[in-house]
């Protein structure tokens, strides 16, 4: 099972496809490791309790993420740039994928995946990893910190100062000063930070089960909030390019495999299957790579965003593909404990995700107008409004 994960907001789609790509690479081998390893035979409750746990870990991301994107999507519309979730600035607003992006993106992340996986036969993996460890140290702290921020806003003790900073870095002087760095934050997200870093440092010392899903799912609720596609018929060319992606490098050849296996970064919910005998010091793990939220996810978020616009109080295609996903997903481990391999997570809820609510669409009569759904990306949305609002001063 697997693939997936979270990409900052601003970050260029080069940068999305090596964290996502190997994320997708880690999935459908992370459940290949688990079958490779499976010396210790992992009794009924146990499996049952892991995969079930691995289920209802993937579900929360997307469901959570998809009504922040909600909120994220308002916000763009109005042309602002925060909104109650996390450090206010730039970044935080949503990456639109469009229909070139989504086309490219397979490539892209076969490009990485199999740099990835020369860098690893040329290289230490010790070395690899250590860099992997900081760097997703330092991101893992960010996303943890910006998922966190809207419960610290609600439970943060009224009685206690919420001083307003602000971090600027900037390059040259006078009118040829450019910002290379604008932080606007207040002292809730720094206890956000300040606890974030405190499950950080448990990550990187001890590489624990339960602080590599804290970061996983924090990069795959901001993934789902913050990627957006910008229409359906991207969704389609984006699920149905990374199917192909999937089937192809878990089935044709090993090395998303070989990828997965030396890969050390919490890029994959995990769930061990002996909890039940050792405890917290469990070690035989059930895994989940994050391509396999994130992925589904933010077309998940977009039918949302869908519903939404209809204005009719109803979620019909949220609904109805987001129980797609959880058959989706049952059937790819009913599929791999039948044949004891490997499965690609998307080649079962791609077909499910997208069959489903196009379906729906049809049965409802309102197959073309989600077809014609569109979102624009936040800097037009900007201008839109600007525009409006200059109208309307020239009125």
């Amino acid at each position: 099972m697997s693939e997936a994960e979270q990409v900052p907001a601003s970050a260029p789609e080069a940068a999305s496809a090596v964290i996502l790509d190997a994320l997708n690479a880690t999935d459908s081998n992370g459940t290949e490791a688990l079958n490779a390893t499976a010396k210790f035979v992992a009794t009924p409750e146990g499996t049952a309790l892991a995969y079930g746990s691995l289920v209802f870990m993937a579900l929360l991301p997307i469901f959570f993420g998809a009504l922040r994107s909600v909120t994220c999507s308002k916000s763009k519309e109005l042309g602002e740039n925060e909104y109650d979730s996390g450090f206010r600035n730039s970044a935080d607003m949503p990456e639109t994928i469009t229909s070139r992006d989504a086309a490219r993106f397979p490539i892209i992340a076969s490009c990485t995946l199999f740099g990835l996986y020369l860098f690893f036969k040329v290289f230490s993996q010790e070395y690899i990893n250590l860099l992997l460890s900081v760097y997703f140290f330092v991101l893992g702290v960010l996303a943890l910190s910006h998922t966190m921020s809207p419960l610290m806003s609600r439970i943060f003790p009224v009685s206690l100062p919420n001083k307003q900073y602000q971090l600027l870095f900037t390059q040259g002087s006078g009118e040829s000063k450019e910002e290379i760095v604008n932080y606007e934050f207040d002292t809730k997200n720094l206890v956000c930070l300040l606890i974030s870093s405190v499950v950080g440092v448990w990550y990187l010392l001890k590489k624990h089960w339960i602080a590599n899903n804290l970061f996983g799912l924090a990069f795959a609720l901001n993934g789902v909030e913050l990627l957006h596609l910008n229409n359906v018929s991207t969704g389609c060319i984006l699920l149905g390019g990374l199917f192909v992606y999937d089937v192809f490098w878990v089935f044709g050849t090993n090395v998303m495999v070989t990828v997965a296996k030396s890969f050390e970064a919490p890029i994959k919910l995990v769930f061990p299957q002996d909890l039940l005998e050792k405890g917290l010091e469990a070690n035989n793990f059930a895994m989940l790579g994050l391509g396999d939220i994130v992925i589904p996810g933010i077309f998940i978020a977009l039918l949302l965003r869908f519903d939404v616009s209809l204005k009719k109080n109803s979620r019909t295609y949220f609904y109805s593909s987001f129980l797609a996903y959880i058959f989706g997903l049952g059937l790819t481990i009913f599929v791999m404990h039948t044949f004891k391999h490997a499965q690609p997570a998307l080649l079962y809820l791609v077909p499910a995700c997208v069959g489903f609510p196009v379906v729906v669409a049809l049965f409802k009569g309102e197959l073309t107008e989600m077809f014609r759904y569109e979102e624009s990306p936040p800097e037009e949305a900007g201008t839109k409004e600007d525009s409006s609002a200059s109208d309307k001063k020239d009125q």
